[in-house]
């Protein structure tokens, strides 16, 4: 068996076996497939020949931990277990390494976890718990930015730009700060439109924003491969298109079912991220709503371009839209953005989503109004139903745990929280005061009708955001 992983470890990663699905859809799909192949992103596009892995699981395996999902979470806890805890962890993947939403998003590490800002951590919980809170992704921005010390992920260092789309969203940044600044000892700037356009890019839209310090912008799936390569130099394994079918625990130990193999684990940490199966396990049936997240990139602009937009700036950028936008100017001048759009797998294909981009780039950049667009695609967010991530063991007379509900903020905190999902399945959790960590994601009672409510939100959120 030693022959085989060694040859493999020297440059030879499992390729697809099918397809890519551009209709795939948590929701309605038994599971996310067998062996596919990515989506067609900039990042798959430009990440270079995947590292080496271990291939498909091939007979029945009795391991110690398993962990179902190879993307940011599940690699960093395979990385922290083997690291700090000496357990060399088992990573099952159904499709190619990071093949979820690792290889999908936009690559914005910012200070944040989830959907709620600090001043809405504030009114639940209180101020305490709030700071603590805060600590928590502080101290998990941190756990970031050491981990990607050692890996070439295109890092763009600098900061957050959360750029006003309307006077009355600048009003909010303006009491955001405050609370930021006062509660929490976070110091940040507000900048007006000419400051704003000086010093880092002229937006149409803009009419101010707030500049937040911590911010990193990172090609995802070169981050991906970097983890993959630590994690494994460190002794665990990590075998792509080997999706869990069926899981049945018998006796304290879970029989993890692929299709060529029943893996036997001790314990099983879940890091599925928006692409976790319904009929996965029953505690995590419902337990959150994954949401459309599009995409694209443009051509590289050319110095005139730049020029007319003032683009100065390598800051990763959001804007005040309920269904915000998310923007930067990558390493080779390509601009990438993307925001939220199609509600079904069964409706991603139709233009009007890709439009939708174009038309917000055009509004924000009259400059680029036509640029060719040279890369576009869609992926899956895992949002929980009260806007908050988890790190939790919903049973505690079971071996399982999950690591989920970042809310398309989990570029950052995956790293954190694969810290904690090691923490927790090697029996030494810690911060299990905080609401994250002590409670599991809350169900919905309404689930069947989750779309349609969706998308009479959608409808509401675009008014609200462009009207009001």
């Amino acid at each position: 068996m030693t022959e085989p992983a060694v040859e493999r470890h020297q440059g030879r990663p499992t390729t697809a076996t099918a397809d890519y699905d551009p209709t795939y859809d948590p929701l309605t799909t038994p599971h996310p497939g067998h062996g596919r192949e990515y989506a067609p992103t900039y990042w798959v596009a430009t990440a270079g020949e995947p590292p080496a892995d271990d291939g498909p699981v091939q007979s029945d395996l009795d391991v110690d931990v398993a962990i179902i999902g190879s993307g940011f979470t599940g690699l960093s806890a395979a990385l922290f277990l083997a690291r700090e805890h000496g357990i060399k962890a088992t990573v099952l993947e159904a499709n190619r390494t990071a093949w979820g939403c690792t290889s999908r998003n936009g690559g914005q590490a910012l200070n944040a976890s989830g959907r709620l800002s600090r001043s809405q951590w504030i009114k639940r919980y209180g101020k305490e718990v709030a700071i603590q809170l805060h600590a928590e992704i502080a101290a998990g921005f941190d756990t970031f930015r050491e981990l990607i010390k050692d890996v070439d992920c295109d890092a763009q260092h600098g900061g957050h730009l959360y750029i006003a789309h309307r006077d009355r969203a600048m009003r909010g940044l303006g009491a955001e700060a405050r609370v930021l600044e006062n509660v929490f000892g976070y110091k940040v700037e507000l900048l007006d439109r000419k400051a704003l356009a000086e010093r880092y890019v002229d937006e149409a839209e803009a009419v101010g924003a707030m500049h937040e310090p911590d911010g990193i912008g990172v090609h995802p799936l070169k981050l991906a491969y970097g983890y993959l390569r630590q994690a494994r130099e460190l002794g665990a394994t990590v075998h792509p298109a080997s999706p869990v079918t069926g899981w049945h625990t018998r006796n304290g130990v879970h029989h993890l079912h692929t299709p060529r193999g029943i893996v036997r684990a001790r314990a099983v940490g879940v890091a599925t991220g928006g692409y976790t199966a319904q009929q996965l396990h029953p505690a995590l049936r419902n337990r959150f709503y994954p949401v459309m997240s599009n995409s694209l990139v443009t051509r590289p602009l050319t110095a005139e371009e730049k020029q007319a937009c003032n683009f100065i700036t390598n800051e990763i950028i959001t804007d005040t839209r309920t269904l915000r936008f998310y923007y930067r100017k990558l390493p080779d001048d390509r601009v990438q953005i993307g925001s939220r759009s199609a509600i079904a797998g069964a409706d991603a294909t139709h233009p009007r989503h890709r439009q939708l981009l174009v038309d917000g780039l055009r509004r924000k950049f009259p400059a680029l109004a036509g640029i060719d667009v040279d890369y576009y695609w869609w992926g899956w967010v895992d949002l929980s139903h009260d806007m908050m991530p988890r790190v939790f063991r919903p049973d505690p007379n079971d071996s399982i745990y999950y690591a989920l509900g970042y809310g398309g903020n989990g570029v950052m905190y995956s790293a954190q929280a694969g810290k904690r999902l090691a923490q927790w399945i090697a029996g030494k959790p810690e911060k299990t005061d905080l609401p994250i960590f002590c409670s599991e994601l809350p169900s919905h009672p309404l689930a069947p009708f989750r779309r349609l409510g969706q998308s009479l939100l959608y409808r509401w959120y675009q008014l609200r955001d462009e009207k009001f």
